[in-house]
């Protein structure tokens, strides 16, 4: 069964998974924008109870 001769297909494989982490990837990763953690701390919410209708 020729599809299961991993010998062209491996090389393929691993060669564009390289160029896509090691070139593309910073390059892409350049233009997004990453949301800095704030130093505000947020309000402590309580929880209000539920009214349950069968109790």
């Amino acid at each position: 069964m020729p599809q299961l001769n991993p010998n062209p297909w491996l090389y393929i494989m691993l060669t564009s998974w390289l160029t896509l982490s090691i070139i593309l990837q910073p390059k892409i990763s350049s233009f997004l924008q990453t949301n800095h953690p704030s130093t505000k701390t947020s309000p402590a919410t309580t929880p209000s109870p539920w009214n349950w209708p069968w109790t």
